[in-house]
């Protein structure tokens, strides 16, 4: 059981956040649903967050099953094309709590 435990919170470190414009532009909940419904089953994304207000997705992921280029494919797929806004590391909860 901690193996298992350890197994997470070392995997949970080497998670990416992508976030992307879409084109074209989201305009409604029923856009924000297509692109969860059909963003979830990329494997190796992990967390999907969309704002129609600001015009973003971005995404959890893991880099070892998936890459900003799958990512991207699976939006084309639905529609979508999309520009990088950025692709950085996640961060810790625990180093916020440090500071």
């Amino acid at each position: 059981m901690m193996i298992a435990s350890l197994l997470l919170m070392a995997g949970s470190q080497d998670l990416r956040v992508l976030v992307m414009t879409p084109t074209p532009k989201m305009h409604c909940e029923s856009c924000e649903n297509k692109i969860k419904k059909n963003l979830r089953f990329e494997k190796g994304v992990v967390k999907i967050e969309t704002s129609v207000e600001a015009q973003t997705v971005t995404v959890t992921y893991n880099p070892a099953k998936t890459n900003v280029e799958n990512i991207q494919a699976a939006m084309k797929k639905i529609g979508y094309d999309t520009k990088i806004v950025s692709d950085h590391p996640k961060e810790e909860k625990q180093k916020k709590k440090a500071k």
